[in-house]
């Protein structure tokens, strides 16, 4: 499992904007701060494919936590914060404070959406099990709930945490479409 852990970091830090988010992110001194979902799980997914790092990355996100302050001002405020310390990257950047997606998730998605603890419980909740991943930005350690074997082994399985699993098929088809060894595993 520590091969696969680097091998994953290093795929990953192959990209040069996740490099240098990674990097430059303390400087935003956010609570918890990870770079998560398709720009760390695809960084796999482009290894094992031949395909180039950063490779069909649409966007990077990172994932935050703050409960001191809820408010979509506070968020913005991180928000403009880390557009200008990346803005020489050419890449978009989306940033969240998992402390405060309960307030916005069911007007956006139509379903309620729990209360959040910490990034780790954000993680947790991907609608596909093999892309629960995220690096932490102050230990560079690797948080993956699921285990990384289903991400080496390209199987899409449906999150039982996930409050939408009626989008998991999908999420699943529109990657299969840009990797199509990867297959979906139901249950």
């Amino acid at each position: 499992m520590a091969g696969r852990r680097q091998k994953l970091l290093d795929w990953a830090l192959a990209d040069r904007v996740n490099a240098e988010i990674l990097r430059r992110l303390p400087e935003l001194e956010l609570g918890q701060a990870h770079l998560v979902a398709g720009c760390v799980y695809q960084a796999v997914w482009n290894g094992l494919s031949g395909f180039a790092p950063g490779a069909l990355v649409k966007d990077y996100d990172i994932f935050y936590f703050d409960a001191t302050d809820r408010s979509w001002a506070g968020e913005d405020r991180a928000i403009r914060r880390a557009a200008a310390l990346f803005a020489d990257l050419g890449a978009e950047i989306e940033l969240k404070n998992q402390a405060r997606v309960h307030l916005w998730y069911e007007k956006r998605f139509g379903s309620p959406y729990p209360q959040l603890r910490s990034v780790q419980d954000g993680i947790d909740r991907y609608l596909v099990t093999c892309t629960c991943i995220g690096i932490s930005s102050e230990t560079w350690e690797i948080y993956a709930p699921w285990g990384l074997e289903e991400l080496w082994r390209g199987v899409l399985r449906p999150n039982p945490l996930t409050v939408m699993p009626g989008r998991f098929r999908e999420k699943a088809e529109s990657y299969r479409a840009r990797w199509p060894w990867l297959r979906i595993a139901e249950a």
